[in-house]
């Protein structure tokens, strides 16, 4: 994916002289707010839960777009030179954020990656490759610069959907801010330890809830997204293409699937929020099975936004999903 680094660049650079006033964003007065601009929706929603009302928040990734073809704006430099905190996910989830801010020039800014103390997996390699893949070959030098041209070796960056994952980038987050604002510390550890205790309840919600199930085959017909959840949850997952979004699956690859829908006996495969779910479509219509949909969380809709939907309803969502696609069965509750 080309990046249009030297206009954004020229653009930041002379905005820059207008934008002196980063200091009151480095170390922030009693009376301001923390400044905090983030990459994808996770990060954004842990930043304002654990902030509350002594921060502001801001979401680079426009409500609704696919996160893995988001390209920065002009105006998304405009913002990051003025906030005290820039966070984002991982450099394989957002290979362009470390050059993005770099060429920022801005002394007060503290970049945060959240993926700090978190193992990172590989992404499963296809037996088929996707189109993309085969497009590499193509592309060789590209390929060095992008993770999504790895052909299997391959990180997986949504590490957000392991909620022990999510635990340990909140702890990332808040060490963040209470440094950048120790005067609020006390406010932003507190409420850091409230939502890793929700985080734990919907770990053990998701445990109790996936115990007893018909099956455990997790069939997606999208991007590889959901291999940090089904590790967890000891789900044996296969998705249509591998961890490049952007990318089409062979035919070869298809019929693979579908063979292997039929062959599970799943009576559900699952396709993608705000991802088109055309390809797990056609591949029901092909194994006579029904869709479901999951969140893949990295970003939400306009509405969903201004509705306040956090990262836990989402979550919750998907455990539902999880339970009516793979026959799970509520276990007994002890006394």
């Amino acid at each position: 994916m080309k990046r249009r680094f030297g206009l954004l660049l020229l653009i930041s650079c002379l905005s820059l002289t207008a934008c002196q006033d980063t200091k009151q964003a480095s170390v922030p007065a009693t009376a301001q707010k923390l400044q905090i601009v983030t990459t994808l929706f996770p990060l954004y929603d842990f930043a304002r839960s654990i902030g509350g009302d002594k921060v502001e928040v801001t979401l680079l990734l426009p409500p609704g777009v696919e996160a893995h073809a988001f390209e920065p704006r002009p105006e998304d430099a405009m913002k990051t030179t003025k906030a005290g905190l820039f966070i984002y996910t991982n450099k394989y989830m957002e290979p362009w954020a470390e050059k993005f801010v770099s060429g920022l020039g801005a002394s007060g800014l503290t970049v945060v990656d959240a993926s700090k103390g978190v193992a990172l997996q590989p992404a499963a390699a296809h037996k088929h490759h996707d189109k993309a893949h085969q497009h590499g070959h193509n592309h060789a030098e590209q390929g060095k610069k992008n993770h999504h041209h790895d052909h299997g070796h391959a990180v997986d960056p949504h590490i957000w959907l392991d909620l022990d994952n999510a635990r340990i980038m909140v702890d990332t987050i808040v060490q963040a801010m209470t440094t950048k604002d120790p005067a609020n510390a006390a406010a932003y550890t507190a409420n850091a330890v409230a939502l890793k205790q929700k985080l734990t309840q919907l770990d053990a919600d998701y445990r109790n809830g996936l115990a007893s199930c018909t099956t455990r085959t997790l069939l997606h017909g999208g991007h590889y997204a959901f291999g940090y959840l089904a590790r967890r949850y000891k789900l044996e997952y296969e998705s249509a293409i591998s961890v490049n979004a952007d990318a089409e699956p062979t035919p070869a690859r298809m019929i693979a699937l579908i063979k292997q829908v039929k062959k599970s006996g799943v009576q559900y495969v699952f396709s993608e929020e705000m991802v088109s779910p055309r390809l797990t479509e056609a591949i029901a219509r092909e194994a006579g099975v029904k869709v479901l949909s999951l969140h893949n969380l990295h970003n939400i809709s306009k509405d969903d936004l201004q509705a306040g939907i956090d990262y836990l309803t989402l979550m919750r969502r998907n455990l539902e999903q999880l339970k009516t696609g793979l026959g799970c069965r509520q276990a007994a509750l002890t006394h």
